[in-house]
């Protein structure tokens, strides 16, 4: 009697949670939330002390001026009153008089006293919010300094530096917590990118020497001058479908390379490139009948100047293969402009609509056709081209021209 397999167990959850607080007292932790409410109930508490102090230094003194008699008594065995702060007080006066002199030049006195405490007070503000605000600036540079480093570490990881970490010290807050799970994805990153890495590297090896040693026995079955004209025909159709296999695997081998960023850059002109590049293209438009113009002006660039002429040999061979039957011509263009240098590779054509243009750099895709079909080509050269235009922080745009054809413009960072 056959038994029926146990269902597979479910894979062990990982052990580490970062959304678990650890000890025995989490709210005891040093986090973020908690050190910024000490921070600024800190901040707060002693700029209130401080402005209490300077409020009741400054009502002390306007009381002290308010409180002073404002008429003095002088004179021998006739007395008489007089007062420099009171100029309504007098001798001849009589008690109303005198009385009312002197409320009015009390009440005038109090004014001036609440007046210049006002004034006081607030430059005292103005001063203490200017030293508020420069010690809180100064405060949060310092708690947000962990945030600036692990800014510039994932800065650093863009340009395919996967060996950095940001290894943060200090206490065990939140900060802390995130760059702990940045640097263990940098890891996993990290590992990831070797693995693939060495899978193109075999995988190179490995599908290049099976084509390799086939073309190599198809080439030397054809030089046989005695083979049969149907056995020469088919090993020349075997090595025309080899042939096409190789393009095929370079093509995948060198896009899965130029998905990244460009680590080791050298000054390359991009005129040069592409002068290179129309001179190996020359020969297959002369066979079509296709005319290739232009002026290429320097642009000098840093990066890597074998994939750079690759992006250039792709447009450049797009251009002569999708043309029209008589009177093509393909234009190559280089020039320096605002900050950029710019590759512009413009050619007569099949008119190609606007919605079809996008599709035109996913690879395996062609206009009209989601598979290849054709001998001119594999489907990859504008994807690799788009490819090794990101890994040089630059982009490829495709234009429809009027009248048929495209637009090809590369734009790389000086």
């Amino acid at each position: 009697m056959a038994t029926t397999p146990a269902p597979p167990t479910a894979p062990p959850k990982p052990t580490w949670d970062p959304g678990q607080p650890e000890g025995p007292f989490p709210w005891l932790r040093p986090t973020i939330r908690i050190r910024l409410t000490l921070l600024y109930g800190g901040m707060f508490l002693i700029a209130g002390i401080l402005l209490l102090s300077i409020i009741y230094l400054l009502a002390a003194q306007a009381l002290r001026q308010g409180n002073a008699m404002p008429f003095q008594i002088v004179g021998g065995q006739n007395v008489q009153v007089s007062s420099t702060a009171c100029p309504g007080v007098g001798i001849g006066q009589s008690y109303d008089q005198f009385n009312a002199a002197i409320s009015q030049c009390a009440l005038e006195q109090r004014r001036h006293a609440l007046d210049d405490l006002l004034s006081r007070s607030l430059m005292a503000l103005l001063g203490l919010s200017i030293i508020a605000f420069a010690f809180g600036y100064a405060m949060a540079g310092r708690v947000l300094s962990p945030l600036g480093k692990i800014t510039r570490t994932a800065r650093r990881v863009v340009g395919s530096d996967l060996t950095r970490r940001i290894e943060l010290d200090g206490p065990d807050d939140e900060l802390k917590e995130l760059a702990d799970t940045f640097d263990e994805m940098l890891d996993r990153l990290e590992r990831a990118f070797t693995a693939q890495q060495r899978f193109v590297a075999n995988a190179s090896h490995e599908l290049r020497t099976p084509l390799a040693i086939n073309r190599t026995l198809l080439e030397v079955h054809l030089s046989d001058p005695g083979a049969p004209v149907e056995l020469q025909q088919l090993g020349k159709t075997l090595l025309a479908t080899n042939e096409r296999s190789e393009q095929l695997v370079e093509g995948l081998l060198l896009l899965a390379r130029s998905e990244n960023q460009i680590v080791e850059r050298k000054p390359v002109d991009l005129a040069e490139v592409a002068s290179r590049a129309v001179d190996q293209v020359r020969g297959e438009a002369d066979a079509k009948g296709v005319e290739i113009r232009g002026e290429r002006e320097p642009a000098v660039v840093q990066g890597n100047g074998v994939l750079l002429e690759r992006i250039a040999l792709n447009l450049v061979q797009n251009a002569v293969r999708y043309n029209v039957p008589e009177d093509g011509w393909v234009e190559v263009n280089t020039e320096a402009q605002h900050g950029q240098a710019v590759l512009l590779v413009s050619n007569t054509g099949p008119v190609v609509p606007a919605y079809e243009v996008e599709n035109l750099f996913e690879p395996f895709r062609r206009l009209r056709t989601e598979r290849t079909g054709s001998d001119k080509g594999v489907g990859l050269g504008l994807s690799i081209a788009r490819s090794v235009a990101r890994a040089h922080g630059g982009r490829i745009q495709a234009m429809p021209r009027e009248g048929g054809g495209l637009v090809m413009r590369v734009t790389l960072p000086l």
